[in-house]
């Protein structure tokens, strides 16, 4: 199959529902503040798959992997570092166990976690890093590759080059948190400007991700809209992160979540699901939304 159709065949049958958070998932089921999520696929990988199901009963038909962090830059400090490619293919392996009832697997590829601004890391690093994980990644059997929560365009495009490279369809999203109206990435992009570098880098669907709430999040989602032709992701947190008692919370409901859904589609939205503080129940309640 082409790099792009599968997401041509997805979005022709209406909108897509793809999963929620996966961090926080995997904390209620026993991940300790400062433990690296990713190499879960290793040590408890009943654990991460119970994630995966999750959302795929939840009404998901794209569940990602949980390798967001894994990239050799990411987890240099691990004394596991060199297992990076085994995590990366055991979290496809893991999801796609899951995938029941016709669910794609889109792998997850993160940031590095450096600043390519400030030389903590230069682009060479990167495109080895990111080819590593993104090879990996496909080699396993992913349907396609999401480079998510991005805010440098430099980095997302040595990530989606990467990602490109190996013959995937790519999905490449960008998280937009900072500004007046927090409208723009940590970087100052817009997402006009993400838009169209995104698409200019080859890219087959394009948009934004965790950082903000999902009303803040319409009228991103129809500026990247209006920027490119191709389908646009989406996934926003539920609401901004509070702490209350030491521990962060959420405080948009599931329903309050799944009201704004048609609001997305009419701005443009063809893939549509949640980010932090959002869990199964957001995926049921915009499931709900989407088949009334």
């Amino acid at each position: 199959m082409p790099a792009g159709s599968l997401i041509g065949e997805l979005t022709a049958a209406g909108p897509v529902l793809t999963d929620g958070a996966w961090g926080t998932e995997l904390q209620s089921r026993g991940l300790e503040a400062g433990e690296v999520p990713d190499f879960w696929n290793l040590s408890h990988p009943d654990r991460v798959e119970q994630v995966a199901r999750a959302y795929v009963t939840a009404g998901s038909q794209v569940v990602l992997t949980n390798t967001f962090r894994a990239n050799r830059i990411a987890l240099a400090t691990h004394p596991d570092v060199e297992r990076v490619a085994e995590v990366n293919r055991a979290g496809v392996e893991i999801s796609r166990r899951a995938a029941t009832d016709g669910a794609r697997v889109f792998a997850s590829i993160g940031p590095c976690g450096k600043l390519l601004l400030t030389g903590e890391v230069d682009e060479a690093a990167l495109r080895v890093a990111f080819a590593e994980q993104a090879q990996a990644l496909a080699a396993a059997g992913a349907d396609a590759i999401v480079v998510e929560t991005m805010s440098d365009l430099v980095e997302a495009g040595i990530a989606v080059e990467a990602a490109k490279a190996t013959g995937a369809p790519v999905v490449a999203c960008m998280v937009f948190d900072s500004g007046k109206n927090r409208d723009r990435t940590m970087m100052g992009v817009t997402a006009t400007q993400a838009a169209e570098e995104l698409t200019r880098f080859g890219a087959d669907a394009v948009g934004a991700n965790c950082g903000t709430g999902v009303e803040d999040y319409i009228p991103i989602c129809a500026s990247l809209a209006a920027a490119t032709h191709l389908p646009i992701w989406i996934k926003p947190n539920a609401g901004l992160p509070e702490l209350e008692n030491g521990k962060v919370v959420y405080r948009t409901s599931p329903a309050e979540f799944a009201a704004n859904v048609p609001k997305l589609l009419e701005a443009g939205a063809r893939f549509v699901g949640g980010c932090c503080g959002t869990d199964p129940s957001f995926i049921e309640a915009m499931r709900r939304e989407l088949d009334g």
